[in-house]
């Protein structure tokens, strides 16, 4: 792929065969360069056979890296004086490395290179197009360019794109205001909130902005009733779900009418929805934990988990591409909690259920009654029994060494909202 991106794209609407053909075919030499390139993946998949990788199903025995982990290697390293990376990263500066153009920080702090390939954050293009942004119009961008990746990420997309770029950051509202009134720019990139700041603020100051038609937000929830305060000004608003790890992974593609239907996963990534706390793929419709393998060279992420929480969508997507579709953002999969002092885990819970195939979803709700912690663990099943439920609290026992209750439940009837530790405990 060029750095110059062509649209529209014709990979956006082949067959989902050929998409998972070509996805597959390229699968097995990313494997193979992360473990070359990057040495905690040359650990981490240490004995696998790069060849061999070549499906969603060899794909899904591979561990799942977490942004825990991968903060904790970097501490590791640093205090070592090794690798600031924490040796995930095949991009630096030096002769050993690929050159990381340039280096962000998250907080932990993590550290995240960007290198030269367009597979990194200049694939946010693919969203920007998709949200009415065209070559030759001007971008206000209000993400931050200060140690973080977010104005860098949608400056890229949109440079890419062919749009020029107004790097207006955080703050200075008034400022911003006078800027969007002398360059008229069409495209607003940033948070909905500011976005809706802006907008007001203009408003008192008597001078509306009246030249944005389009705006693709992120880092935060978009309201419905905002997405129709947008649209009453004539402003079509989209979603884009990207991450500094990953950069682009998902992004609401609207229709002729500007209807928007899930979100849309970028074409040079591989999503899978895990069950939290597991490497367990779910099926279509699933809440789960938001899985990625990505094909950047630089920063050759393999089954990275992003502690998002969403679930695949069935259907085609009304925009007429032919990629998967998420729900979007359904909250974070990182659900551990500590009780009586000792942190319980969702795979801890997950390997309570796996213990009783009789049962369906399962969920640990916490509560403090007279400020004492309290498990109780809900589990659906069709044939429940008073030897069943003396089994499970054992079990549950014998692998979060923490006493708790056991509550049966119909079948289908616990949400699926990925939710596997209910933290209702009140502290008033």
């Amino acid at each position: 792929m060029s750095s110059t991106f062509a649209f529209p794209d014709p990979r956006e609407t082949r067959s989902a065969d050929a998409r998972e053909t070509d996805l597959m075919a390229r699968l097995p030499a990313q494997i193979a360069h992360a473990q070359a390139s990057a040495p905690a993946f040359a650990s981490s998949l240490a004995g696998i056979d790069p060849r061999a990788v070549s499906s969603r199903e060899a794909l899904s025995r591979l561990p799942v890296i977490r942004k825990s982990e991968v903060l904790e290697a970097q501490k590791a390293s640093r205090a070592a004086g090794g690798d600031p990376f924490g040796g995930f990263s095949a991009a630096g500066w030096g002769p050993a490395k690929l050159r990381a153009n340039k280096v962000f920080a998250s907080p932990g702090p993590i550290y995240e290179p960007e290198g030269e390939s367009p597979l990194a954050y200049a694939r946010v293009a693919r969203a920007l197009y998709a949200a009415g942004f065209r070559a030759g119009e001007l971008v206000h961008n209000t993400f931050s360019y200060h140690m973080t990746p977010g104005g860098w990420i949608m400056d890229a997309g949109a440079t890419a794109l062919g749009c020029t770029v107004f790097p207006a950051g955080v703050g200075n509202t008034e400022q911003q205001i006078a800027a969007m009134h002398d360059l008229k720019p069409t495209g607003y990139t940033g948070t909905p909130s500011f976005l809706r700041i802006l907008l007001e603020k203009a408003d008192e100051l008597g001078a509306p902005i009246t030249s944005l038609t389009k705006a693709s937000v992120s880092g935060e929830f978009f309201a419905p009733q905002l997405r129709e305060m947008l649209k009453l000004r004539g402003i079509l608003g989209t979603q884009t779900y990207a991450t500094a790890d990953i950069g682009l992974i998902a992004y609401e593609a609207p229709d002729a009418q500007g209807q928007v239907s899930g979100m849309v996963i970028d074409e040079d990534l591989i999503v899978e929805i895990v069950r939290p706390g597991t490497g367990e793929p779910l099926t279509d419709g699933e809440v789960g934990e938001i899985v990625v393998t990505t094909f950047n060279p630089e920063y050759p992420l393999i089954r990275f988990g992003t502690g998002d929480l969403s679930a695949i969508l069935s259907g085609p997507c009304p925009s007429g591409r032919t990629n998967r579709r998420i729900k979007g953002w359904l909250g974070r999969a990182d659900q551990t909690a500590k009780v009586k002092g000792m942190f319980v885990h969702p795979s801890q819970v997950d390997q309570v259920a796996k213990k009783f195939p009789e049962l369906g979803r399962v969920r640990l709700v916490l509560t403090n009654p007279d400020q004492r912690d309290a498990m109780t663990l809900h589990a659906e099943c069709a044939a429940p029994s008073d030897a069943l439920k003396a089994k499970l609290v054992d079990a549950l026992r014998d692998v979060t060494k923490l006493g708790g209750e056991v509550n049966f439940a119909a079948p289908g009837s616990l949400a699926n909202d990925g939710k596997v530790i209910d933290d209702a405990r009140k502290y008033d």
